[in-house]
């Protein structure tokens, strides 16, 4: 197995590349950027090169410790379809075996769990319990806590009081999309590296090396992921048009009156997965008010959704300035109400409203 590649992030990668060589990684670290951009690779990259047998350093990618390490990516199908099954487990079932993913006994990885896709509190219990313990066959545990800003309020206290207190023999990495969610006193316990998206050509070099998407769509695909990697490879091309529809439905519907009934068929017909989840319809929104802006301002050589220009130039001969920061300040909003569980029909009716007034 060649040593692993990873991709973007020069001045990062370099960064910690060589304090895992020197044997200085930071007790706390975060990793904040848009979902897919590499952080959690990035994170299994650094704990592998930690703990490789030729290391520290970069990770050799054939010794058993590297081996293991990288495949602890929760993206790939086994792990993708474990974390899936445990959004029908009851929370009672849930809270006797808290979500942690271990394939190296000094890695563990501590993802969302349920159907709300939190960090729970014993989760949280848990990773404390496990800091206490000495390295069990590297040189350094390495704990990554993905998502922290989905932590439950009781979740991020418990965590707190592991950073204020850590083992002198673990880091632990924070992934985060909006690092501003934190606790002010996490942020400040931890060292911040912000992850921007890859660059166009970084994006089509990435898209070469892998094969999962066909080679005629990866020029396509490459502008849809809008510099996230992960977001590339996992992309089904069918639901991102339907999730695109639906929310080219929901910005008319909030530009027109009259089209709510277009709106509440498009909303329902995504149905309960994971191309339905607020996040994800929101995610969507934000990428195409990002390209109705640049067409409002006549600076279109860089659209995601360039195969649907002639579509979106109507609407956005029709949106002003002020609409387009409206509309993209209420997006916060809709993540709030994810947390608190509210049905995305009426959710995203709401927000289409909101921009009515």
């Amino acid at each position: 197995m060649p040593a692993p590649r990873f991709f973007g992030h020069r001045r990062i990668a370099a960064s910690l590349w060589r304090m895992v060589s020197e044997d200085r990684l930071p007790q706390t670290l975060l990793f904040a950027g848009k979902l897919g951009i590499g952080k959690a690779t990035l994170a299994r990259h650094l704990a592998a090169g930690m703990n490789c047998a030729s290391g520290p350093g970069k990770p050799c990618g054939e010794c058993s410790a590297c081996i293991r390490i990288l495949e602890g990516d929760l993206s790939s199908e086994q792990f993708r379809e474990r974390i899936e099954a445990r959004r029908k487990l009851t929370a009672e079932k849930r809270k006797g075996a808290p979500l942690v993913v271990a394939t190296h006994p000094d890695v563990l990885i501590f993802p969302p769990d349920g159907p709300m896709q939190l960090l729970s509190i014993d989760q949280a219990r848990m990773l404390r319990e496990s800091a206490r313990l000495a390295p069990a066959e590297g040189r350094r545990r390495i704990f990554v806590l993905e998502h922290a800003d989905r932590a439950t309020d009781e979740a991020s206290n418990a965590l707190l009081k592991t950073l204020e207190e850590p083992a002198a023999s673990l880091t632990i990495i924070l992934t985060s999309e909006n690092p501003f969610a934190l606790l002010p006193t996490i942020r400040s316990r931890a060292i911040p590296f912000y992850f921007s998206p890859l660059a166009r050509s970084e994006m089509d070099e990435f898209m070469q090396s892998r094969d999962e998407v066909a080679e005629e769509d990866r020029a396509l695909v490459s502008a849809w992921a809008e510099g996230s990697p992960g977001a590339a490879i996992s992309l089904d091309m069918e639901e991102f048009a339907r999730r695109r529809h639906a929310m080219l439905t929901l910005l008319r519907a909030a530009l027109k009156r009259g089209e709510f009934a277009k709106l509440s068929v498009e909303i329902g017909s995504l149905g309960r997965g994971e191309s339905g989840q607020i996040d994800r319809l929101a995610a969507m929104l934000h990428s195409l008010l990002r390209d109705l802006l640049l067409m409002r301002v006549k600076a279109p050589a860089d659209l995601v959704h360039h195969d649907i220009a002639a579509e979106l130039e109507p609407l956005a001969r029709r949106v002003s300035f002020p609409w387009l920061e409206r509309a993209v300040a209420a997006l916060q909003e809709l993540e709030q109400l994810q947390r608190l569980n509210v049905q995305k029909q009426i959710a995203f009716e709401a927000y289409a409203l909101k921009l009515q007034r």
